[in-house]
Formats: structure tokens, sequence, C-alpha cells
């Protein structure tokens, strides 16, 4: 009888000592989280976060709320870019970022920098210019008036971030064409002494008969990482190097889901610095655990339908921005059948009427082609004016082939240019494009 006794006993001490080992586990868990919540808080506190001021940004009240999404404005500033003329910086990448959190969707759509919008106060000029004119609160004001948005936050990134996240997360691997290698390895020299860190150039091939096609993928460290998101003078222009920055972020973002701890300790206290946003740390926190198991559902570049003007040195008209900003809708928020509102028409009318008067007409100021709302050194490509003499583009001495692009019509990925870039008589106007082919 004393037997079943001692078994009994037995199975409550089991019993009792997997209780213990779970209550440890628990424990530790909580501890786990606890130190977790304490090591993200504390680099928190390296991001900039000023406080927006909200009376300042427009908000087109004729247009209609997406339920369901949360957009923000992701504006990368480059300090090449500096605008002399407004002691500001230009926000040379330009995102929008809107987020279902029903679906776990990201859809990533950039803008490409040298679109005309209205700017503020019915002042047309270059889209980057926003940002220099008046911060993030004239920029986002920007994207709601010509385009039906409601932003109200935003989140700005020094272009050095992106050298500092790279590397922290060991590199990415890229696939390039042989054009992409040749101004990677010509812009990582810049970029290595902005940033004071070395890189080695990529040993070229033999020069290929395409040399748009891609050749292959290669591992590439932080300084040549933002170099490549600074290319913009392969065949697609702006087009490319905006493709680019989106490429570089799902990658990155890719990459960060896979990486330790550690790792993703040594991003933020890398990158939190050089980052600005008007989110609170609570709300940062928040979004952290939604974050990790979202994915990047689309990414496009911006406008649709577009031509190439010479107004503004240089310029993306919108064929139609009520048209347009239909797509954006779609794009943006899956609204295939989005209306535009009256602002947006009235906006459409006068960009329009003021691209004619720069081309045909004569302003107040008495010289053709400049606009009274028009300050001349907010528009220009400060951001490349340093790579006025190629130097080491000496592989492309013998790309005249190249010149006029005449038959470089279609290019449907990227709107209908309407008989391609041979109708802008080559675009010589594009900061030298031509001159580094030879």
């Amino acid at each position: 009888m004393a037997k079943p006794e001692r078994l009994g006993k037995r199975r409550k001490g089991r019993k009792g000592i997997l209780v213990f080992i779970l209550e440890v586990l628990l424990l530790m868990m909580a501890l786990g989280i606890l130190i977790l919540y304490r090591e993200v808080t504390s680099r928190l506190e390296l991001i900039e976060q000023p406080e927006l001021d909200q009376e300042r940004i427009v908000i087109n009240t004729q247009a209609p709320p997406m339920p369901g999404y949360r957009t923000y404005a992701i504006f990368g500033i480059d300090h090449r870019s500096k605008n002399d003329s407004l002691d500001g910086k230009n926000s040379d990448t330009m995102i929008l970022a809107s987020i279902s959190h029903a679906t776990g969707e990201i859809r990533l759509v950039s803008l490409f920098r040298d679109t005309v919008l209205d700017i503020g106060n019915g002042r047309f000029q270059k889209a980057n210019a926003a940002y220099a004119y008046g911060g993030p609160e004239q920029a986002i004001s920007m994207l709601n008036m010509n385009f039906d948005l409601n932003i109200r936050d935003y989140v700005s990134v020094d272009f050095q971030a992106l050298t500092a996240a790279v590397d922290a997360l060991g590199g990415l691997d890229i696939p390039l064409s042989y054009a992409e290698m040749v101004h990677l390895n010509s812009y990582s020299e810049e970029t290595s002494q902005e940033t004071g860190k070395d890189y080695t150039p990529l040993a070229l091939p033999e020069r290929p008969e395409d040399i748009e096609a891609v050749l292959g993928t290669y591992h590439l460290d932080g300084v040549q990482v933002t170099s490549y998101c600074r290319i913009r003078y392969t065949a697609n222009l702006d087009m490319g190097r905006a493709e680019r920055q989106r490429l570089v972020i799902s990658l990155l973002a890719d990459k960060a889901k896979h990486s330790s701890l550690p790792t993703l300790f040594r991003v933020m206290d890398d990158v939190f610095p050089m980052v600005q946003t008007s989110l609170t740390k609570t709300e940062i926190l928040s979004m952290i655990p939604n974050l990790i198991g979202y994915s990047i559902s689309l990414s496009s570049g911006f406008p649709i339908n577009y031509h190439f003007s010479k107004i503004y040195n240089d310029s993306i008209i919108m064929e139609d921005l009520v048209a347009d900003t239909g797509g954006l809708h779609a794009l943006l928020f899956n609204d295939m059948t989005y209306n535009p509102t009256d602002e947006v028409r009235a906006i459409n009318e006068r960009l329009h009427e003021a691209e004619q008067e720069q081309l045909y007409g004569q302003s107040s100021g008495g010289s053709p082609g400049a606009s009274p709302a028009y300050d001349a050194g907010s528009g220009s490509y400060g951001g490349d004016n340093g790579y006025s003499d190629p130097g080491a583009y000496s592989d492309y001495n013998d790309y005249g082939s190249y010149s006029g692009y005449g038959d470089y019509g279609g290019y449907s990925d990227y709107g209908d240019y309407g008989g391609g870039y041979g109708g802008y008589g080559g675009y010589g106007g594009y900061r030298g494009y031509y001159g580094y082919y030879g």
C-alpha cells in the first residue's frame, strides 16, 4: 500500500518542478522584454523629434479620407543639394509610404524630384525645393494640396544615414549594369570623402555592347550603395534613380527582418542620430511589432504621364495632374475610381498656363522664360553641381552613339514619354548627361 503513495508524491514533485521551470522561463521572458524595451527606448532618444507646426500644414478639405490607410512622407536630404538662395536643403528623395494595417501591406511611391508642382501660395517650382523653402511643413503641404492627400507625419533621413545602415547590416547584394558600375565608381569617390569611409572600386569587366543590361549581382558596402542611389545619368535618368532608391529600401527592410538584435541595435546607434521625424516615441514603439510582419507589396515611380520641359533648369511636367492624381490614389490606396477635387483641377490649369508663359511668354522681370514666382537658385541641381567635371568617366568617352536617344520612345514602365528623349532635342540641358558619353 505504500508504493502508490510514493508514486503520487513523485508525480506531484515532478509537476511542481515543471511549474517552477515554467515560472522561471516566464520571468526570463518578461525580463528580456523589459531589457529589449529599455534598449529600444533609450536609442529612440537619438532621433530628433521636433514638434511639427500642424497649423502650417495644408489639407485639401474637399478630399475624402482614406479609411484603413496611414500615409507618411519620407524625405531624403542630401547635404550636397543645399539651396544657397534659401540657406536650406532640398529633399532630393520624396517617397510616399502608404500602410494598410488591415492587410499588412506597405506601398511605396517615389515622386521624381524635378516634377513641377505648386509648392505653396501659387508658386510653381520643382518639388524638391519645397523642403528648402519651408521645411517638412511646406513639403507635406505640397503633397497634400497637389494630390488630395491627408499626410500629417514625416521622416527625414540624411543620405549619410544610408551609408551607416548598409555597413551595420553587412552590405547589400545588388544587380548592376556596366553603366551603373562606371557611375557608381565615380560617385563613390565623393561619397567616401563625405562619410570618411573607405571603399574599393568595382573592377570593370570588358565593355559590353549593351551597357544598360545587368551583368550580375555585386556585394556593395555603404559607400557604394549610397553612390548607387545617387546615379541619375543612365538611360532612364532620374526615374532610374528613384527606382534604385526604392530597391535599396526594400533590400534593407528585408535584411533587417532577418538580423540579430545586436545588429539591429548597432543600426539604431549609427542611423538614428541622422533621422528626424514628427512621430513620438510612443507612436514608433506601437508600430514596431506590426511592421515586423508587414511587407512591401508595391513600389512605383511617379508621375505616370509627363513630358520633359526646359523651364526651371530642365524639369518634368505632368500631362494631366487630374488623371495622375487618380492614378496615385490607385497606387497608394488601391482606389481605382477616385475623382480628384476641384482644387487639383485648378492647380492643373495653372500649371500648364505657367509652362506656356515661360516657354513662349515674357514675364514682368523682362527675360523670356523667367517666372516672377521663380527663384532661379531654388530649382538648381545642386546635388550634382560637383560633377560638372566627370574626370574618371573616360570609360564613357566612346558612347557617342547614345547622343540624342532618338529611338528611345515609349518606356511604358515610366509613363508615356510621347516620342522619347529624342523629341526633347537630345536633352542636352539635363546637367551634361550626354557629356558623360563623349
